[in-house]
């Protein structure tokens, strides 16, 4: 087998292009899964069973449903429904939510690590419930979470090849579609395995980093 420099020279272009659509479905993804999946967080520390309860079921339902099916679903049936997006904004709104199931997880054992001592201060302090909440509780908790929070981004750019299945063409869509139209296989999607090991590898290390310093 011969390595050819020409067919990566001309696949650059479309590797561009699916970087840039891959980065814009990872940023808008963690948007979302960060803002919602502190959103269930909070609504299943609410006192109401008839809050929580819903919450419970709606987030385990979507935690325990493969992606792929979420994609398909939004993207094929909710049409049914009248109800259309873009194919990227689909694929944006499954990861989003996909990964907020996770992410509320993840802020669930921030909250609960918070000393019992920060909440007794708040108390004697007679500071309102949400004063509580935005200065002393949640500004612990997301600090002590963020390296969590960081794994699961890179889950996420991994999980973005799926986006595929609903015709967005992210990295490997394009890496796909270039070796259909021109029958090389081994040069786009070594160049796309190798995108991947750049990107996530190198932010890993960057996440421990944060992890070693966010705990002394």
């Amino acid at each position: 087998m011969n390595w050819d420099w020409g067919a990566v020279r001309d696949f650059m272009p479309h590797f561009w292009d699916g970087l840039l659509v891959t980065l814009q479905a990872l940023a808008l993804g963690s948007v979302i899964s960060f803002a919602l999946g502190l959103v269930w967080a909070l609504l299943m520390r609410t006192p109401t069973r008839w809050v929580r309860w819903p919450v419970g079921v709606v987030t385990e339902f979507i935690r325990n449903t493969p992606l792929l099916v979420q994609l398909f679903f939004l993207f094929y049936v909710l049409p049914e429904w009248n109800i259309t997006f873009s194919a990227l904004t689909t694929g944006v709104v499954a990861i989003g939510l996909h990964y907020s199931t996770y992410t509320m997880q993840v802020y669930r054992a921030g909250i609960e690590g918070v000393p019992a001592g920060q909440w007794e201060a708040a108390a004697a302090l007679n500071l309102p419930l949400r004063r509580t909440w935005t200065a002393v509780i949640l500004p612990q908790a997301i600090r002590r979470v963020v390296p969590a929070l960081g794994n699961y981004v890179i889950s996420m750019l991994k999980d973005t090849p799926m986006l595929m299945a609903i015709t967005v063409l992210e990295m490997l869509g394009e890496a796909r579609l270039y070796s259909q139209e021109h029958f090389q296989f081994t040069e786009p999607l070594t160049v796309i395995g190798v995108a991947f090991i750049l990107i996530s590898y190198p932010a890993s290390l960057l996440l421990r980093a944060l992890e070693r310093r966010l705990v002394r």
